[in-house]
């Protein structure tokens, strides 16, 4: 299959290094406002056309999937473009900037021969396939509490990249541009979510979204969750901790993990429980290889690919959800935001408490005390 990546930015190296392992794919176009960037890019995986325009390349007729790796604000056009043309999409999440952005994507999806997936590769480390065949089994017993945190740090510096931290080209802060990728394998293991209680801040950052959120989570099967998401946090670590019935399963890496990164623990008497976690000494770590190899090989047959649009869709209402509790001080529950709905048409919804206030710059040193202490 000859597939063409729009947007040669920095994570479309990962989709091209994945695409030079898959047996039958061939990365033979790359696409980029920047045509030096984009020549780059094509020269070091081998592929033959490069341009600056999707359309153009979409009508030579020689693309059978198109690999979005643009800034969010653009993946909507090009998907749809793509789906009207017959050819496959995957998508770099967040996928689309708004529920209502998504809804407009499934309906192009479903008027078309092709289909549509986006890379959520946490999902395919063998260490959250075992987990998830554990839960899915019921040899865990039920799951009960898990805590779900994604701390990470971004300087200033980041945010002078202009499409970063604005509504209208990021489609929100570390909520969707961060915590997305680990609360997408939460919702895996533990399945639909039920409601949603949120706050969020805008802390340090001079943006228009949010630095900070922090949601409590409730599970159809009952399980409580905790997520945060930040970019202030100088000790960066991503964490999905799940409490069962039979044991204590965490994981904690930063952007990609193997077996090593696992820690299972069984519930005190049950010493049964041990046996059920078999680590892989030798599985692969996370990325995107471990989820584009099954989607290439369905897409060859015709099959639905391993996530679906559908899929996806749950996980950005989930943020959108997020977003809403905090910006109402509502509970929001699965459903609730409707087509009509500020929230769906874009995460800013019907405002950041801070709009329209300047960020707070840093604070200088404490003054020095002065007079006795009471």
């Amino acid at each position: 299959m000859r597939a063409t990546i729009v947007g040669a930015g920095a994570i479309a190296h990962a989709h091209a290094h994945a695409l030079a392992k898959i047996d039958g794919a061939t990365l033979t176009g790359v696409v980029d406002v920047d045509h030096e960037r984009a020549k780059k890019l094509a020269e070091a995986f081998g592929a033959t056309s490069v341009g600056t325009d999707v359309g153009a390349a979409l009508a030579a007729g020689d693309v059978d999937v198109l690999h979005v790796c643009t800034p969010p604000s653009v993946h909507l056009d090009a998907a749809v473009a793509a789906l009207a043309a017959g050819v496959h999409v995957v998508l770099e999440k967040p996928p689309v900037l708004s529920l209502a952005e998504m809804d407009v994507l499934l309906a192009a999806e479903a008027a078309s021969s092709a289909a549509l997936t986006v890379i959520v590769q946490h999902r395919f480390g063998a260490g959250a396939v075992r987990l998830r065949d554990l839960i899915a089994r019921g040899a865990l017993g039920r799951p009960l509490v898990a805590v779900c945190d994604t701390l990470w740090f971004r300087a200033p510096a980041y945010y002078e990249v202009p499409w970063r931290g604005r509504w209208e080209t990021e489609g929100g802060g570390t909520t969707m541009g961060h915590g997305i990728h680990q609360f997408d394998l939460l919702l895996s293991l533990l399945g639909p979510w039920s409601e949603v209680r949120a706050i969020a801040a805008r802390q340090a950052r001079d943006t228009e979204t949010e630095d900070v959120s922090m949601a409590l989570v409730t599970f159809d099967n009952g399980a409580v969750a905790s997520v945060v998401n930040s970019t202030l946090s100088p000790r960066e670590t991503s964490v999905v901790r799940i409490d069962t019935e039979r044991a204590t399963v965490e994981l904690e890496h930063l952007y990609g993990y193997d077996d090593s990164h696992w820690t299972f623990t069984p519930a005190p008497g049950d010493d049964d429980a041990a046996d059920l976690w078999v680590p892989d000494a030798s599985a692969p770590e996370s990325g995107h290889l471990g989820q584009l190899a099954p989607t290439y090989a369905a897409f060859a047959a015709g099959e639905p690919p391993p996530v679906s649009g559908a899929e996806a869709r749950r996980t950005l209402e989930l943020a959108a959800a997020i977003y809403r509790s905090a910006f109402t001080g509502e509970t929001v529950r699965a459903g609730n935001i409707g087509p009509d709905d500020p929230f769906a048409r874009s995460m800013e919804g019907s405002g950041a408490p801070w709009a329209g206030t300047p960020s707070e710059p840093p604070p200088g040193p404490a003054p020095a005390p002065t007079g006795r202490a009471r």
